[in-house]
């Protein structure tokens, strides 16, 4: 099922958003970021994520053009449970590399990244699905196969919403054109 941008609510509005066709292009706040105290000792909770429910046995689908440029410029799919209980899974330049990864926060921030330099400029898939007290989060890029990102625990029954979301911790200007927002079964397997 395909979500209209207009079903969701932003977490943080961002600077700019403006529908182009089908595709919702949005300008992030500079200094924009979701982080919970792990080895830097901040909390930041300022990221742009534009979410709405999603239910436990459903999946998320976020397509976006990777084009990330500034130290820290990030996009994907976030799932958000309350203030310290969330997950964001997407691309994320790191000290000039694109990086796949995601932060699984429980309280505390953890961050697990793998390169991926040759995503640059292509249509990149983050699909996150919910179980009862975990999630599979699964990437693709183009018209590819899934590859798992990552299994993570998330709290047991509780409500959650997700959606796309972007960051611009260290610059402002960085727009990020995302192209599809669906919603779809979770998925029934781990591999």
């Amino acid at each position: 099922m395909q979500i209209p941008w207009s079903d969701g609510t932003w977490t943080t509005p961002p600077v700019h958003v403006e529908p182009v066709g089908d595709i919702l292009r949005v300008t992030a706040a500079e200094g924009s970021d979701a982080w919970r105290h792990t080895s830097y000792g901040f909390v930041h909770d300022t990221e742009h994520a534009l979410l709405r429910p999603l239910a436990i046995g459903r999946a998320v689908e976020v397509d976006f053009r990777c084009a990330l440029s500034g130290q820290f410029d990030q996009a994907g799919a976030y799932v958000r449970f309350d203030d310290e209980h969330w997950i964001k899974s997407g691309v994320e330049h790191s000290d000039g590399v694109d990086m796949l990864g995601g932060v699984v926060t429980m309280g505390r921030s953890d961050w697990s990244t793998s390169p991926v330099p040759d995503w640059s400029g292509h249509v990149v898939t983050i699909r996150i699905s919910r179980a009862e007290e975990s999630v599979t989060v699964r990437a693709r890029v183009d018209a590819g196969p899934y590859h798992l990102v990552r299994v993570a625990p998330t709290p047991p029954g509780a409500e959650a919403s997700a959606g796309p979301f972007l960051c611009a911790p260290t610059r402002a200007g960085f727009t990020i054109d995302f192209l599809g927002w669906r919603e779809t079964e979770g998925d029934g397997s781990l591999h």
